[in-house]
């Protein structure tokens, strides 16, 4: 389960979100590049390539598409405030 409290600052508002990585609690992304090439729509990568959300999804299509990288998530760094 990803942790709210770790938001990256680069998320955009809304209920969709990744988290920044926390090596000393090895938590977070990874920079797997899972989600930011599976839905690059919705997802992008920072510098040192952890994903944050730059658009949330809206409609029914878009949702399922970003729950789909949330459920492929290797580490769960994906997380949605709305669900």
């Amino acid at each position: 389960m990803s942790n709210p409290e770790m938001k990256h600052p680069k998320n955009v508002p809304g209920a969709w979100y990744c988290t920044d990585p926390d090596e000393e609690n090895g938590e977070g992304c990874i920079a797997c590049n899972v989600c930011y090439n599976g839905a690059p729509e919705f997802f992008a990568e920072d510098d040192d390539g952890n994903a944050y959300i730059f658009k949330q999804p809206e409609t029914e299509d878009d949702i399922e598409l970003c729950t789909e990288q949330m459920e492929a998530c290797p580490v769960c760094s994906i997380g949605n405030d709305g669900a």
